[in-house]
């Protein structure tokens, strides 16, 4: 209560207490309009005591759900990181599946099944009329030799070197895989027969003059090769046998050569 507030307070209890005033209209009138003025005075301080009640109640339930949202929005944020951290580790494990599923342990060069899901590719090009291709098996002669006089380690660390010598300077849409074993594939595209042995003649050239030092002495080897070109229309395993076939008549006419 202000300072007029207070003299008005004091004026009007002057009045009401002064006995002239006790039988005057104008004094019971004052009297009424006092006690009705302290009643609306009094529904004020509760209204006005409920209003600042629910002001602090809903500012602090304002503050309660601002937190609440703050710690919820940290919650997903960590969330989020978590997910893109699994979901780069799991690119990259499907990156990882899908190259070792594709690629040879020892070598690190086309599989099996990479090499005919390139041979199946390339016979729908071939049907198309857009390619030619040839197939050239390869298998190490005598590479149980290797392995028995200088050791598996010997042999393996051979099977790499000839990897690496076979895939060099192929040409664009050629193929150089490990079959299985001591047997390799080359995928020769846009080329006919005479044009793939000279390419395998100097494949075979460069892996023949490879040494391979061992505990037991410099160890190479040679290769036999069989050709064959695909037929348009042919299923990609009758191309294969066909080279197959070559590459066993190359190995009973002696080995180390080239029969298409």
């Amino acid at each position: 209560m202000n300072r007029r507030q207070q003299e008005l307070e004091q004026r009007v209890n002057a009045l009401l207490a002064d006995p002239a005033n006790a039988d005057s209209p104008l004094g019971q009138a004052l009297q009424e309009v006092w006690s009705h003025l302290h009643d609306h005075l009094r529904r004020l301080e509760r209204l006005t005591a409920l209003s600042d009640s629910y002001q602090s109640f809903a500012l602090d339930r304002e503050r309660g759900v601002g937190e609440r949202l703050d710690r919820q929005l940290r919650r997903v944020t960590r969330i989020v990181r978590i997910s893109d951290k699994y979901q780069t580790m799991l690119r990259e494990a499907n990156t990882r599946l899908a190259h070792s599923s594709n690629r040879d342990p020892l070598t690190d060069a086309p599989n099996r099944r990479a090499l005919m899901e390139h041979l199946r590719h390339e016979s729908q090009r071939a049907a198309r009329g857009e390619t030619r291709f040839v197939v050239a098996m390869l298998d190490v002669d005598f590479f149980k030799g290797v392995n028995d006089r200088h050791g598996h380690d010997a042999g393996d660390r051979l099977l790499v070197a000839l990897t690496q010598t076979l895939g060099e300077d192929l040409g664009n849409g050629d193929v150089c895989g490990r079959w299985g074993g001591e047997e390799f594939l080359i995928v020769l595209s846009d080329t006919d027969l005479a044009s793939a042995r000279v390419v395998l003649e100097r494949k075979t050239a460069a892996a023949r003059a490879l040494r391979i030092p061992t505990d037991t002495g410099d160890t190479g080897a040679t290769l036999s090769v069989g050709l064959a070109e695909h037929q348009p229309g042919e299923p990609v395993a009758t191309t294969l046998d066909r080279a197959d076939a070559a590459l066993y008549q190359a190995k009973r006419q002696g080995r180390d050569r080239i029969v298409p």
